[in-house]
């Protein structure tokens, strides 16, 4: 063959350093918008975009020859940058997970990751992080989960 094909679907979910509120409200969106930017700028399609102060979901379809390490690099790495030109002390926090979405399931993943204020009037990062890699099917310590 010659040319890559996928339709390689990823969730992805990471918080900030300690899972603290360390995004301001105020700059949420305009963070988001920066992130497709990135993302635009990197030939990484993103699907939706979204969070609260202490954490980001990114659905994206990754490109054959970019991986999912490779990605989330980039998407901490300029937004942790963009953030610190607002004088704001940030880090997001060294791990992440990733979680596949298939086809089919993309308007669902899409819409979660909209209403996340409204789901974390509810339940925590962590409770939500936890449920994500048990129906993922994702084993895990614990004790290891959050660092």
């Amino acid at each position: 063959m010659s040319h890559k094909c996928g339709n390689v679907l990823v969730h992805v979910v990471f918080s900030t350093q300690e899972r603290r509120n360390l995004i301001p409200p105020e700059l949420e969106r305009t963070l988001w918008r920066y992130i497709e930017g990135i993302c635009a700028n990197c030939r990484i399609p993103v699907l939706a975009v979204g969070g609260i102060p202490n954490h980001i979901h990114i659905l994206t379809a990754l490109p054959a020859d970019i991986s999912v390490a490779k990605a989330v690099q980039t998407f901490k790495a300029n937004s942790s940058r963009w953030i610190g030109e607002h004088n704001l002390k940030f880090a997001w926090q060294e791990g992440y997970g990733a979680f596949s979405v298939s086809a089919s399931n993309v308007s669902r993943v899409k819409d979660y990751i909209k209403r996340q204020p409204e789901h974390h009037a509810k339940r925590s990062f962590e409770n939500e992080f936890v449920a994500l890699l048990r129906k993922s099917g994702v084993a895990y310590e614990m004790s290891e989960v959050f660092g």
